[in-house]
């Protein structure tokens, strides 16, 4: 398992891209959570199988139609078994 903590810069709110990303995550089977920050970027903690959490990095550095993606700093976590995939609040 592996779990990634990731914050993505650019045009990405008020495109979706929370919205969209939850749908990605499940279809590919991840858990985590994605929330909007403050500062205008979008903040995300990833966990799955490797190939499920590429699978959505790889989707982050696009984002949804309408978001423009400048950067995506990636983070290694250690699992925490977590299951689901939620858009929380604001933080």
């Amino acid at each position: 398992m592996r779990r990634v903590h990731v914050v993505v810069t650019g045009d990405v709110q008020g495109v979706g891209y929370r919205y969209t990303m939850r749908l990605e995550a499940r279809a590919v089977g991840a858990a985590g959570w994605v929330r909007n920050r403050r500062d205008g970027s979008v903040e995300a903690e990833i966990e799955g199988t490797a190939e499920q959490v590429d699978a959505l990095l790889a989707w982050m550095a696009q984002g949804p139609p309408g978001a423009s993606v400048a950067d995506a700093r990636v983070t290694e976590l250690h699992p925490t078994g977590a299951t689901g995939f939620e858009v929380r609040p604001t933080g």
